[in-house]
């Protein structure tokens, strides 16, 4: 009797559970639609001034890495020749903001929007991401309620609110890669031969695409390939069949728009970036202070989410089975290949950590699951600790949104009023941060550090009329200049928070009498590679 009573009395009890468990997800995804809806605030705004972060590229990457489509729209043509080019390496941002470009028109407020909305799409990637099954049976209410708290823990953090609001690589490379995982994980559902290369295919041209978003993606193939070959369920001919069409999809196109590149002459802008960014290093002599350096400086992630991060880690250690689910190892691989990328490269700039952000917290969530299966009572304190972490986090958050800056825009407006003042002087800056000011303004720009040609060559093939710089002139921008021009300080305007970098000064470039700037053809010196 009281067998049959219990019978009767567990479904109504998993009928509760599942109520109880919806309502946690939707309440979870209501704050963490709350927390995302925060990034559309003040996208003008300043990357927040005295934060934790300092990291250049608030001042230059917005511009540069979207100066093909920016060019486009205001010149005409999406390549200078001789100034830096990066899109010829990295098509795929401008491309994608060129699109935008055509209904918006070039702004920053537009950039950023899109940026914004590749988060969004992150966001629910991830949410399905964490919903895949560990094995071949699984918990799937209980999966939902962990992928809805990954949401609300990446919407909610300030680290990932900082760079996601900016123009940068780093998001859409973070979408591309969580789709490559799911489309190689939904190669092991499909039952027809077809449809499996389909997959293999479809996940070939994510990775071509990562690369042509920033070639540091091929640091995270070791967790697509291990995706992969579990999705082969390791067998060698399944493997090999999959591997051959995968990687023979990404030598296809990543080789055809190698050949057009060189076809079209491009190959030294091609070659300019990868010279341009080797000026740092890993070495025998700094080989154990690079590492540790980059694991610690992964506290730019979350102070809480990036040691529970490891602590999971740990307890896979301990309990091998975890490895067995292949989100969990894909996730981990993510992980230990971005961050072998910045020991490599020896330059950890907190932007980059936006890679390995993303596969952490989902890590962290997914450990956390583990965990609850092997202890039905440790979701009771799971729960306590997430809204701790989620606590601790978004309150700065929230004070990023509720307090914005203007005054990188409020300079860049007011250099754009004197600039159009004078309607008979040339309209070009020379400026490390031109292409951000082209972002904001609409000004034609030039750099005035990156380029393959020397700086005083592109200075006479492009004649600016301007001259921007940060803080102070350095001496080879004042020689390349002292040539051609007389300098007249005209403005300068405190902008940013960063003592080598929080006043523009602006100068009136006057051709000096006798001396005028003799075009020549871009091109013609290349810098060495």
């Amino acid at each position: 009797m009281n067998e049959r009573l219990e019978r009767l009395q567990d479904p109504v009890k998993d009928r509760a559970t599942s109520h109880v468990q919806r309502a946690i997800v939707a309440f979870l995804l209501v704050l963490g639609g709350l927390a995302f809806a925060l990034h559309f605030l003040h996208l003008r705004a300043d990357f927040p001034n005295h934060s934790p972060w300092v990291d250049w590229a608030k001042y230059t990457d917005e511009g540069w890495y979207g100066d093909a489509a920016i060019r486009h729209y205001l010149r005409g043509t999406w390549r200078l020749p001789g100034d830096f080019n990066p899109a010829v390496a990295l098509p795929v941002w401008p491309l994608v903001e060129a699109g935008l470009f055509r209904f918006t028109g070039v702004g920053i407020v537009a950039a950023r929007a899109l940026t914004v909305c590749v988060f969004g799409c992150i966001l629910c990637s991830s949410f399905f991401f964490l919903r895949l099954r560990a094995e071949r049976r699984g918990d799937r209410p209980m999966r939902t309620v962990f992928a809805a708290a990954a949401v609300l823990v990446l919407a909610a953090s300030p680290f990932v609110y900082v760079f996601t609001r900016l123009a940068i690589l780093e998001p859409l490379l973070v979408l591309m890669m969580l789709l490559s995982l799911q489309a190689a994980y939904a190669m092991r559902l499909a039952r027809l031969r077809w449809q499996r290369a389909a997959y293999a295919a479809g996940v070939g041209l994510l990775i071509a695409l990562m690369i042509g978003t920033k070639t540091t993606a091929v640091f995270l193939l070791p967790a697509i390939a291990y995706m992969l070959a579990d999705s082969a369920e390791c067998r060698g001919r399944r493997m090999l069949r999959t591997g051959l069409i995968t990687g023979g999809v990404v030598a296809l196109l990543c080789g055809s728009y190698f050949l057009m590149l060189v076809h079209r002459g491009y190959l030294g802008d091609f070659r300019y970036l990868f010279s341009a960014n080797a000026y740092t290093g890993i070495t025998r002599s700094t080989f154990f202070k690079t590492v540790g350096e980059t694991l610690t400086d992964g506290m730019w992630t979350g102070p809480l989410t990036y040691p529970l991060a490891g602590l999971m880690l740990v307890i896979a250690c301990l309990r091998p089975r975890v490895w067995r689910d292949p989100v969990f190892t894909s996730l981990a691989l993510w992980a230990a290949g971005y961050m072998i990328f910045m020991a490599y490269h020896a330059n950890m700039q907190p932007r980059y950590y936006l890679v390995v952000a993303v596969p952490l917290v989902l890590l962290l969530l997914r450990g956390a699951l583990h965990v609850a299966e092997w202890n039905p009572v440790a979701p009771l304190a799971l729960v306590p600790l997430l809204l701790l972490v989620v606590g601790h986090e978004a309150r700065q958050t929230v004070n990023f949104a509720r307090h914005p800056d203007y005054t990188y825009q409020t300079a860049a407006v007011r250099i754009e009023h004197i600039i159009e003042a004078e309607p008979s002087h040339s309209h070009t800056v020379l400026s490390i941060s031109g292409s951000n000011l082209s972002l904001m303004t609409g000004l034609p720009s030039i750099c005035d550090d990156f380029g393959t040609m020397q700086l005083e060559d592109r200075i006479a093939a492009y004649q600016p009329g301007w001259f921007v710089a940060w803080n102070y002139v350095e001496d080879d921008k004042m020689q390349a200049l002292s040539r051609f021009y007389t300098l007249t300080r005209v403005g300068e305007f405190p902008a940013m928070d960063d003592p080598d970098r929080n006043l523009m000064i602006v100068y009136r470039l006057d051709p000096k009498e006798g001396v005028k700037p003799r075009r020549k053809r871009p091109g013609a010196k290349l810098l060495p590679m």
